[in-house]
């Protein structure tokens, strides 16, 4: 029998429990088209699938093991890492289900610069996220608007004849042509430390001009996974952050974006967003997470080094979003 999909009703007491949909079989192989609804595996949230990008991952867990007895002083292996091709997905979250993700998740958002002389404007499309491949549960539904999100009437229309029965809009063919370089995700870093996972997934935002000299941006969004039973919770960060201008800078504080979550069997994963910037069109970034078992003692978890790029070749960033 079909494996049905509920969700609680927004109701203060949150019990009712009502069929959004019925569960397909997750592809092994090949992938999903537009307008494929899904629910998260990690994070839980009902999605629908816009596009896919195709991401070389560096997952330095399976680093060969020659190149593994490489290690340098500050503890980061120096190992040669070669990128595999792994498909993501641009997704719209569904909005009823932000407020039960806010503590494991923020609401992802893309974010870019304006091209205004005189703006220092950042934009934010809030709702929008990428997604592996093997975090998608997918599921159909009969429902026309399925999934709540401002763009998603925009973007999407019910087409019956097809399947999945949502299909582009025009705009979301030139939202996505127009917007290239600042949704485009190129490269995830991956690596598991004491069975702590972090995943690093870099974005170039635009650059600014300022007292004669520019200033490049990037946003990073980070995934920490437990994958172990045991409690822990992140207390410290610690960033080297090298620009192609020479310098290195060091970073340490407390938690991260204001939070120490807590990772534990019933919610193994946290997600956040951060933003730094250059005065040269490059750099690199690499640190450690420092966690708190039950006990007190503390463990580093490391945080994959990353390539920090301009799309300098590329267009400018919008000066806004026109319809």
């Amino acid at each position: 029998p079909p494996n049905h999909l509920s969700a609680p009703r927004n109701r203060p007491e949150g019990k009712v429990l009502e069929t959004v949909g019925v569960f397909e079989t997750p592809k092994q192989h090949g992938k999903y088209e537009t307008g494929q609804l899904f629910l998260h595996s990690v994070f839980g949230y009902r999605g629908i699938v816009l596009f896919p990008w195709q991401a070389r991952l560096y997952d330095r867990d399976v680093a060969s093991p020659v190149t593994e007895k490489s290690e340098n002083t500050a503890g980061h292996g120096s190992k040669e890492v070669k990128g595999k091709t792994h498909t993501y997905y641009q997704v719209l979250i569904d909005a009823r289900d932000c407020p039960h993700i806010s503590q494991r998740s923020q609401t992802e958002a893309v974010t870019f610069l304006a091209n205004h002389d005189d703006s220092r404007a950042l934009y934010a499309i809030p709702g929008l996220d990428y997604v592996s491949h093997e975090d998608i549960l997918p599921y159909s539904s009969t429902d026309q608007v399925p999934i709540q999100h401002e763009l998603f009437e925009r973007f999407l229309m019910y087409d019956q004849t097809k399947v999945p029965p949502f299909v582009a809009r025009d705009t979301l063919c030139a939202w996505q042509e127009k917007n290239h370089p600042w949704l485009e995700l190129s490269d995830v870093h991956r690596e598991t430390t004491e069975n702590i996972r972090v995943t690093v997934i870099p974005f170039y935002m635009g650059m600014r001009e300022a007292q004669n000299s520019h200033v490049y941006w990037w946003r990073y969004c980070i995934r920490l996974e437990n994958l172990d039973s045991e409690v822990v919770q992140l207390r410290e960060r610690h960033w080297r952050i090298f620009s192609l201008s020479g310098t290195l800078e060091t970073v340490r504080g407390r938690g991260v974006v204001g939070r120490e979550p807590v990772l534990s069997k019933e919610q193994p994963a946290f997600q956040y967003s951060s933003h730094v910037s250059l005065q040269a069109s490059s750099g690199h970034m690499w640190g450690t997470f420092r966690f708190e078992r039950p006990d007190g003692s503390h463990f580093d978890v490391r945080i994959p080094p990353f390539s920090l790029e301009s799309n300098k070749d590329e267009k400018t960033p919008p000066s806004g979003l026109h319809w």
